[in-house]
C-alpha cells in the first residue's frame, strides 16, 4: 500500500512561547496562527513558519505545569526538539498496521490535536530513539 505523508511540523519543547519564538522572529519566521492551549495535554502551542505558511512549520510547546509530557520533558532533557509529526490520511488504519506490526505505540486511537487535528503518538523504542507524532487534518 503506497501511503501518503508528510512531515507537517518539528515540535520543540520551551519554557515560554515567546521567549521561544525570539530566535526564529529574528531568522525570519513568523507566528502562523493564534497560540492554542490543549488541555488535554498540558500544553499551550505557538505554530511558526515561513511567510507561505505552508508545512513543515515549528511548533513551540510550552507546558502548562510541570507534571505534564512536555513539563517532564523540560525537567529531564530542557528545551529543545521533543518531536516529529507526520501528516497521513488515515489514522486509525496506520495506527491498526502499526500495532500489528509490533510498534510499540503510546495512543492507540487518536486524541484530540491542536487546528482541530487527530493526533497519535509512537513510542520513541520503535522509532530509534524519536518520538513521532501521527496526525490527520478532519
Amino acid at each position: 500500500m503506497v501511503r501518503k505523508v508528510r512531515l507537517d511540523h518539528i515540535g520543540i519543547a520551551v519554557n515560554d512561547l515567546d521567549a521561544g519564538s525570539e530566535f526564529w522572529r529574528i531568522l525570519g519566521l513568523s507566528q502562523s496562527g493564534d497560540d492554542e492551549s490543549n488541555q488535554e495535554q498540558g500544553v499551550n502551542i505557538r505554530f511558526i513558519g515561513t511567510s507561505g505558511g505552508k508545512p513543515p512549520k515549528l511548533e513551540l510547546l510550552e507546558p502548562t505545569g510541570e507534571d505534564t509530557p512536555i513539563g517532564r520533558f523540560i525537567s529531564r532533557r530542557g528545551e529543545g526538539v521533543q518531536q516529529l509529526a507526520f501528516e497521513v490520511d488515515d489514522l486509525e488504519s496506520l495506527l491498526a498496521e502499526l500495532s500489528a506490526a509490533g510498534v510499540a505505540l503510546i495512543d492507540e486511537t487518536p486524541q484530540s490535536g491542536a487546528a482541530g487535528t487527530r493526533i497519535a503518538f509512537v513510542h520513541p523504542k520503535s522509532t530509534g530513539g524519536v518520538l513521532v507524532e501521527l496526525l490527520e487534518r478532519e
